[in-house]
């Protein structure tokens, strides 16, 4: 007896040409349903209906076609047991022997603007994940493959292994079914969740992925690591085009994502970002591109060496001569005009990427612990001035205002604890990640140095002494914003007070661990 194939799929890539060569070099005959019984009756391939196959019609608008005994019987019987195999004959259940099968397009459906929950409901696939588990589940009986991809793997096996792939590609293939079925529910769930309640963490939360790329190491050469697409439809810097450059390695992508979140922070002015190991050590704003790159460079001309650049505009000529001065690994922007791409292609080994929507990012953060994960609401609250206390006597000008806005969004994408002075909207000094808060400010305030006089200085978290106030006020800085919270604020007040300073408190804090 020829062997049966089941054919039903949404993607129809490749599909013409793998079942004429499954009927014309392997004889097999073929049933399918719906749309891809059309597509093979078109060209002329002999397949038999599933309606006709189960003497049962499609019913509820489709919603019901391949639920029935005589195909789930086919895929789920047992060929070594003879208590199946007599249940089979009996029911005249025929031995199904490839199942190939993918989803409704649930993912893509969901992305559209404006999609209804109804819509939404319709593109659930039920059909055919119950194909795709029975088939996985019986897998030391049968083959099912559930993307285009694998199409050339089964015929190559079927040519090497007379007619019967082995077990080993049989397993692979219900273990990446299975994967699939699992990323699919995922989404559903997540879409559902989020319709139902867009700001609340659900009870259950389920990370699930496919590789995009596997990487050569991760932070350090000992330890393997890949990168993974959330989805199917790829989003945030899997949707990214990299115009040149090396392969992006782990330690590249974790910094790409820093520089993307705090360029997202400015969009009205042209702006730039430098970024060594998560944390900024030059960002400013400008008139121009160019400038704004350039004055983010000389804010820390030793750190930027080796950096990673973030531009919230599309890289000019003027601004690819400067990026070009130096050794980078990355730049990202969200264009880049053909002239500025021909100036760049001199350094070919430094990364070029276009990410066109820099905004959009994770609104979750993951991070692992043993025996779990910990899942927080992503830090994307913004800041609004008006909400601001002026806690002090003396009063901030409009340009100090700006000045301090400029400080807090840049002060809240550096390590707690960290320290930010910046003058003409541009990073003078930089304290991150230190162990208290006084070290963070002689560090920011160290490289300031002279630059320091009418500067302003932001913290991501409250002073608890008055002491950082007093140091701030004698290397020049005018103005403070902070978040305030201690309960020996009003030190930090009255210091500010007593040397002349402004003090504004932001009423939110922006730890980064």
């Amino acid at each position: 007896m020829a062997n049966l194939a089941l054919l039903s799929v949404s993607d129809k890539t490749g599909l013409i040409d793998f079942a004429r060569q499954l009927v014309e070099e392997f004889e097999f005959d073929l049933i399918s349903s719906g749309g891809t019984a059309k597509a093979l009756q078109s060209e002329g391939l002999p397949v038999t209906k599933v309606s006709d196959y189960t003497g049962f019609p499609e019913i509820l608008g489709g919603r019901v076609k391949t639920l029935h005994p005589r195909i789930h019987g086919g895929i789920l019987g047992r060929r070594d047991f003879p208590e199946d195999v007599a249940e089979m004959e009996t029911n005249q259940i025929r031995p199904i022997d490839l199942v190939v099968v993918n989803l409704y397009p649930f993912e893509q459906t969901v992305a559209k603007p404006d999609v209804s929950l109804a819509e939404a409901i319709e593109t659930i696939d039920i059909g055919g994940p119950t194909l795709l588990r029975a088939a996985a589940k019986n897998y030391a009986h049968l083959t099912v493959l559930c993307n285009p991809s694998q199409y050339q793997d089964y015929l190559e096996e079927l040519r090497q292994n007379g007619n019967q792939p082995s077990t080993e590609f049989r397993q692979a293939c219900a273990i990446e079914v299975f994967g699939h079925t699992a990323a699919y529910d995922h989404a559903i769930a997540s879409y559902l969740i989020g319709y139902k309640d867009p700001v609340s963490l659900p009870k259950r939360f389920t990370l699930s992925g496919q590789q995009r790329q596997s990487l050569r190491y991760g932070e350090n050469p000992h330890q393997p690591a890949s990168w993974y697409q959330s989805g199917t439809v790829p989003t945030g810097w899997a949707a990214a085009t990299k115009l040149q450059g090396k392969e992006l390695s782990y330690n590249n992508l974790v910094d790409l994502e820093a520089a993307r979140r705090i360029i997202n922070e400015f969009t009205d002015t042209p702006a730039a970002a430098i970024l060594k190991h998560t944390n900024p050590c030059g960002v400013a704003l400008a008139e121009t591109l160019s400038e704004a790159y350039q004055k983010a460079f000389n804010a820390d001309s030793i750190s930027a060496f080796g950096g990673i650049v973030a531009l919230n505009q599309p890289i000019d000529a003027a601004t690819a001569v400067a990026l070009k001065k130096t050794f980078l690994e990355c730049v990202v922007a969200p264009g880049c005009e053909p002239e500025a791409q021909e100036i760049l292609s001199a350094k070919s080994k430094l990364r070029v990427l276009l990410l066109p929507d820099l905004q959009t990012g994770s609104k979750q953060t993951v991070k692992a612990i043993a025996g779990g994960f910990l899942v927080q609401a992503a830090d994307d609250a913004m800041d609004n001035p008006e909400n601001w206390q002026v806690v002090t006597q003396k009063q901030p000008t409009p340009d100090q205002m700006a000045e301090l806005l400029f400080a807090w969004k840049v002060c809240k994408h550096v390590k707690s604890n960290a320290i930010v002075v910046t003058r003409d909207r541009t990073t003078l000094g930089v304290g991150a990640g230190q162990m208290n808060r006084v070290g963070a400010v002689n560090i920011a305030l160290e490289q300031a140095g002279e630059n320091s006089k009418n500067a302003i200085l932001a913290s991501d978290g409250f002073f608890p002494f008055d002491d950082s106030v007093r140091t701030a006020a004698k290397a020049g800085i005018e103005a403070i914003v902070q978040p305030g919270g201690s309960l020996r604020d009003q030190d930090s007040i009255q210091a500010a007070d007593e040397l002349g300073l402004v003090m504004v408190l932001t009423g939110m804090r922006h730890f980064l661990h």
